[in-house]
């Protein structure tokens, strides 16, 4: 598991440091939403992909609320990466292989990450990423 708690911002994207956090939860409705271990919550408001391996290799499926068989393929898995790209986008890889993707939205703000601390990363409709820090004495 991360020892850094907080969020780190590049020029391009925001490391959340959610390594080794688990897959507590797994919702459907109304939007497709993965609960970690940690007071970490991903909200899926558009359409996200969840391949094994690369998408480059597997184009994956879609994440909806329809896909109960594919969204329990994350319950139980370990989070080995998450990314938020200032250009909306979200990825994640978790330790079973599966990737999930999801660009940013064109009419809707495509996902919403929520963590302790006040931490809240959302991806903007049409692109871009807004960023409300968590509490300084956190840092």
């Amino acid at each position: 598991m991360s020892t850094d708690t907080n969020p780190v911002e590049y020029p391009d994207r925001w490391i959340l440091n959610l390594r080794g956090r688990r897959v507590a939860k797994v919702a459907l409705e109304p939007h497709p939403a993965v609960s970690l271990d940690s007071e970490w919550e991903v909200v899926l408001k558009c359409p996200a992909l969840l391949s094994h391996g690369s998408a480059l290799t597997n184009p994956g499926l879609p994440l909806t609320p329809t896909s109960r068989s594919i969204a329990s393929q994350l319950l139980a898995t370990s989070v080995l990466s998450a990314v938020a790209f200032k250009s909306g986008a979200l990825r994640m890889v978790f330790d079973a292989g599966l990737h999930l993707k999801c660009p940013a939205g064109s009419a809707e703000a495509a996902w919403e990450i929520t963590g302790p601390q006040g931490w809240c990363f959302t991806s903007m409709p049409g692109g871009g990423l807004t960023v409300s820090p968590g509490r300084a004495e956190a840092r």
